[in-house]
């Protein structure tokens, strides 16, 4: 019975898996069921052993696009990193690399603007989870921007966010890349002057 139980667990991740790349890369008009289900191997009628119905689906794969980044937020900002992990976080959130490859970074940028069409599950998962990740930050800041610390933590969250979306708006590679490179610039500076 374990073993049917493990087999099952680990289904259903490989599931959410391929749903989170599909939503960080389409938006949720990006999953199809059937072409899911087949990237992740298994049959279209499979689905139904893991979650209710779509909307189902893709509050669960919000959830563990928002688990991504706590684990992205661990590396680079763990507790009592302070500006420093901040900054080290700036480098990585605004890198080419970042730039290159939306289906393994952070959920923010690719779909903040279709969190008003999502289901009620779905947008309370991402709204929590851009609550979770603000408030990490401002807990880095806390030592030197002290009550202000939830200001400038959205400030800079909403900066970062901004600046990854515009580059992926932008036709232009070089152009992309200058406005990662100016963003993290500033942002940088700015918080050393916090």
């Amino acid at each position: 019975m374990a073993d049917k139980s493990a087999h099952k667990e680990r289904t259903r991740a490989r599931i959410l898996d391929e749903a989170a790349r599909a939503l960080r890369v389409g938006g949720t008009e990006g999953v199809s069921v059937s072409a899911l289900m087949k990237r992740a191997g298994l049959t279209h009628g499979g689905f139904y052993a893991h979650f209710s119905s779509r909307d189902d689906l893709v509050a669960h794969a919000v959830a563990r696009m928002f688990q991504d980044s706590t684990a992205m937020l661990d590396h680079f900002v763990p507790q009592g990193a302070g500006v420093d992990g901040v900054a080290a976080l700036i480098d990585y959130y605004l890198s080419e690399r970042a730039l290159a490859s939306p289906e393994h970074n952070c959920p923010i940028p690719s779909l903040s603007g279709e969190v008003c069409r999502m289901s009620g599950a779905a947008r309370a998962e991402f709204e929590a989870g851009v609550r979770r990740f603000r408030e990490r930050l401002a807990d880095a800041l806390h030592s030197t921007v002290g009550d202000k610390r939830l200001q400038v933590a959205t400030s800079l969250l909403s900066e970062m966010v901004g600046a990854m979306t515009l580059a992926r708006m932008e036709s232009d590679p070089a152009a992309a890349r200058e406005l990662l490179r100016r963003s993290r610039d500033q942002l940088k500076r700015r918080l050393g002057d916090a």
